[in-house]
């Protein structure tokens, strides 16, 4: 709060005070626990307030897209290669179609907690918005995009069910 009242960040988009705001954000992580997780989407130099929403928005859900894409990526490499399967390059599409899927997939699953805005002095603004996800109901919109993604790509189908066992691993069905 400190840090924002001294950098000029004002609450965007709610008739809520930013400490009702906050103590709502931590209350509802809190309420999740281990299932809860933050996602901040950032748009900066936009001249649009509503844009610049937007394009926070569009940019909590790339963000969510290539750490989940990441985390597939590192198991399957390193699960594949330790069974002496060099899958790095044919795979490269099932990782790119798989984090465009969790993109479109997860924009249900995000939970707006609050915006804050900041002029930027020059007509400009940076926008922050902060997202909450259930990982639990993420999930789904993760093994949906497994699968469309397994459908598109040959190499992930030769790896379906070592792949599938990765994204769902965890996750109770």
């Amino acid at each position: 709060m400190k840090e924002y009242k001294k950098e000029k960040w004002k609450l965007f988009g709610s008739s809520r005070s930013l400490d009702v705001a906050l103590l709502r954000h931590y209350d509802r992580l809190n309420e999740l626990g281990e299932d809860g997780r933050e996602i901040v989407g950032v748009s900066s130099r936009t001249k649009s307030k509503n844009i610049g929403k937007q394009m926070a928005y569009n940019n909590a859900c790339l963000t969510y897209a290539q750490q989940a894409g990441s985390s597939v990526k590192g198991r399957v490499i390193s699960d594949l290669s330790g069974d002496g399967v060099d899958a790095v390059a044919e795979m490269d599409h099932f990782y790119s179609a798989y984090e465009r899927l969790v993109e479109k997939n997860i924009k249900g699953e995000m939970e707006e907690s609050y915006s804050i805005i900041h002029d930027n002095g020059d007509g400009t603004f940076e926008i922050q918005t902060f997202f909450i996800v259930s990982e639990s109901a993420a999930s789904k919109a993760r093994i949906r995009a497994m699968e469309d993604a397994m459908k598109e790509s040959e190499a992930a189908q030769k790896h379906a069910a070592k792949i599938s066992s990765f994204v769902r691993e965890g996750f109770e069905q």
